[in-house]
């Protein structure tokens, strides 16, 4: 179980949840396993694990994408479903190629009762939050990559969500510009402060941007741990603090251990010491 931040109520929690997924052939896949979690508000949670873990799923399930077979998951006391409060990054950009990114924001803001005028100003807000104000009437393909997660990112505060939920959102992006938004991501979050669940695969970047890291495999939370470094993370020194190194090997380890014995992983009892 997550320990909440001093004086902070939790805000969604994970019991004994679990979710399978009938294949084609018929055969069902048990992608979540008994998760039991809690996040308190304002926390920024990274999930990290190998891939096909079950880190995506916990996200659809703590959205409403989609709904457990078993347990329960709560928002307040209250069942998740998808809306202005839920707001969710991709990996993929997801963005309308034919609208401007304005637009790109205001159209996900069309399910709030706010009027046209006010959407467009709100999603000015947004824009110029991520610093992409110069860019507002730009096509995504007029865009960089760095750009287009920004509007996506853009879009999805422009909810103004208390829960901020991101699919391994700077995957794609390279190393210089993945580094820019992780700062742009940490400004933000406390400038808003909403409650973050993160999915990375990258450790380094689990352990800059998290208060908690929560390990996964095989559907099941393996381990939680609260990262105590200090703030900011992004420097140098902090990335040659012993702690950090510390963290860092452990977590890649943990990781590691987790690839070469799964049997489903393609690295499964290969010796890489070799």
């Amino acid at each position: 179980m997550a320990t909440e931040p001093q004086g902070q109520k939790t805000l969604l929690t994970f019991s004994d949840v679990e979710k399978r997924f009938v294949q084609p052939d018929g055969t069902v896949n048990t992608a979540i396993d008994g998760v039991s979690l809690n996040v308190a508000e304002r926390e920024f949670v990274a999930l990290i694990g190998p891939s096909g873990c079950g880190k995506t799923t916990v996200l659809r399930l703590a959205n409403g994408l989609i709904a457990p077979d078993a347990g329960a998951i709560g928002i307040d006391g209250q069942p998740p479903r998808p809306g202005p409060d839920m707001g969710f990054v991709f990996q993929a950009f997801r963005l309308i190629p034919w609208a401007s990114a304005q637009a790109n924001i205001e159209f996900a803001l069309e399910s709030l009762e706010i009027s046209k005028a006010e959407r467009a100003e709100r999603a000015r807000h947004y824009l110029d939050l991520v610093g992409l104000s110069r860019s507002a009437k730009a096509y995504p393909a007029q865009l960089s990559g760095g750009m287009k997660q920004r509007v996506a990112l853009a879009r999805a505060l422009a909810g103004e969500p208390r829960v901020l939920l991101m699919d391994e959102p700077f995957a794609s992006l390279d190393a210089q510009t993945r580094e820019l938004m992780q700062g742009e991501l940490l400004a933000i979050w406390r400038r808003l402060t909403p409650t973050v669940m993160f999915v990375t695969h990258s450790v380094d970047e689990a352990l800059v941007l998290a208060d908690t890291i929560v390990v996964m495999g095989a559907g099941k939370v393996l381990e939680t741990i609260k990262i105590d470094l200090p703030r900011p993370r992004l420097t140098v020194e902090m990335r040659a603090d012993p702690r950090f190194l510390e963290l860092r090997s452990y977590l890649w380890n943990r990781i590691r251990d987790l690839v070469l014995t799964d049997p489903a992983s393609e690295f499964f009892g290969r010796n890489l010491n070799e």
